[in-house]
């Protein structure tokens, strides 16, 4: 929501002067997916990504990926969802945000970015998995690229499992793959023994 531009005494209760003032955020912050093929844990990149980052994390304290969709997916390439339930209704979202494209982070195997229309300032709720390196996706030159925001850090077989399912007309999984929830996570998962 953008803020009026007009000048505000700096107290604790300034209007909005960042996103963090109201939703603490760390440099690294960590989301636990659950599907009905397995669950996925990634590391959302709030240093790099802020505006992305900030926008998921919205998404998520709301819920509303409860009950979306995979909807998307294409074996050597991704796997979209975060828009669609599972009848194929498409979920109202809040404003689109700016393309953060050219971060530095690339859209490389097990990356998440924010899926958006051929307006580079139109990402909403959709995210994708990128399930090879697609070094077409990254910004360079007159491309804006797709705003990678974090990565897959455990999960990574779950992917390979949605991004092998059989697909009907429009990459339209003929099983639906439901996000039944996606959470925050306290802090990094411990490592596996």
């Amino acid at each position: 929501p953008a803020v009026p531009a007009k000048p505000v005494a700096p107290t604790a209760t300034a209007v909005a002067p960042t996103a963090t003032a109201s939703m603490p955020m760390s440099d690294m912050m960590y989301v636990v997916m659950k599907t009905n093929k397995g669950d996925v844990v990634m590391e959302l990149n709030h240093k790099m990504a802020p505006k992305s980052v900030e926008n998921f994390m919205a998404y998520v304290n709301a819920n509303y990926y409860d009950k979306t969709i995979f909807h998307r997916v294409i074996r050597d390439f991704m796997i979209q969802g975060g828009g669609f339930t599972s009848d194929m209704t498409q979920k109202s979202t809040n404003a689109p945000i700016v393309n953060e494209g050219k971060n530095g982070l690339l859209n490389t195997r097990g990356t998440l970015a924010m899926a958006r229309t051929n307006d580079p300032n139109s990402a909403t709720s959709q995210f994708f998995i990128n399930t090879v390196d697609n070094q077409f996706l990254n910004a360079g030159g007159r491309n804006p690229g797709y705003a990678v925001f974090g990565q897959v850090i455990d999960g990574m077989d779950v992917v390979d499992v949605i991004r092998a399912m059989p697909t009907k007309r429009g990459d339209v999984p003929v099983e639906t793959v439901e996000i039944i929830s996606i959470r925050p996570l306290p802090g990094p998962p411990a490592a596996k023994k």
